[in-house]
């Protein structure tokens, strides 16, 4: 049996919205143009969705966040970009997340099952992947992107067009201006590499063996001193015996400010 909206009289809807089964939203939210919530969404009150902006099923957006806003770029000029959300994200308080540019794709990404904090900024073209966590105040410029189960610390920063690897983990109040590989640990102002996200690496399954061949890949690209080529090299080597370690190279390969080392 489908399940029927539940829409608060206060709020405001645009006709063109496309609001999916057992989506509630709360007083004084407002939805836009051309923007569809999928099933199962809970919008709480005073919340502000903006189009193009395409949302999958049971996300949860609390109080006062602003999703699918123009984006913070001059060269902006009302061009048709969009956001796209996928499944069970949890979107906190004063969020603010914008849509694309045409100087890129034109399309802000965020996957599933993402854990993003109060007064995050997730600002246009970027790609965020799944199960990432995206403490309090965690700031994200233009065409970031993150892979699958980062952990950004509150009050990080990163620059615009880095990328963050898969399982890498970024302490509180770190500063990004530059790539970080799959599975590191960095902090500081600038952040510096300061191990392996091991703990993280445990929580999701990955077994003694998986870690150590990971450490020492860690070791050749971070601690040898080799130059990056010779290190990439032996992470060749080291990727025959340990597939993991392929992540790290496909990542050097794509990299295009450099590695943060």
């Amino acid at each position: 049996m489908s399940r029927a909206a539940t829409i608060h009289p206060s709020a405001q809807v645009d006709p063109s919205a496309v609001i999916g089964e057992g989506v509630s939203i709360g007083a004084f939210s407002v939805v836009g143009a051309d923007v569809e919530i999928g099933d199962g969404c809970r919008i709480d009150s005073h919340v502000v969705l903006e189009g193009p902006t395409r949302m999958g099923r049971d996300n949860r957006i609390h109080s006062f966040a602003v999703v699918g806003g123009a984006p913070q770029d001059k060269k902006y000029d009302d061009e048709p970009t969009r956001l796209e959300i996928g499944n069970g994200n949890t979107i906190r308080e004063y969020v603010t997340i914008n849509r694309g540019t045409s100087q890129d794709t034109g399309v802000t990404t965020i996957g599933d099952d993402n854990w993003i904090m109060a007064y995050v900024h997730i600002a246009h073209d970027c790609i965020v992947g799944n199960h990432t966590v995206l403490a309090n105040n965690a700031t994200l410029a233009g065409h970031v992107q993150l892979g699958d189960w980062v952990t950004l610390g509150g009050f990080t920063g990163i620059h615009q067009f880095c990328k963050v690897g898969s399982h890498a983990f970024i302490g509180m109040g770190s500063l990004i201006n530059a790539d970080v590989p799959p599975y590191v640990m960095v902090a500081g102002q600038y952040a510096r590499p300061r191990g392996i996200n091991s703990e993280g690496l445990k929580r999701r399954g990955f077994d003694a063996a998986r870690i150590a061949s990971i450490k020492r890949a860690y070791r050749t690209l971070f601690v040898s001193g080799r130059p990056l080529a010779e290190a990439r090299a032996e992470l060749e080597t080291l990727a025959g015996e340990a597939p993991d370690i392929q992540a790290m190279l496909d990542f050097i390969g794509t990299s295009e400010r450099s590695i943060l080392r």
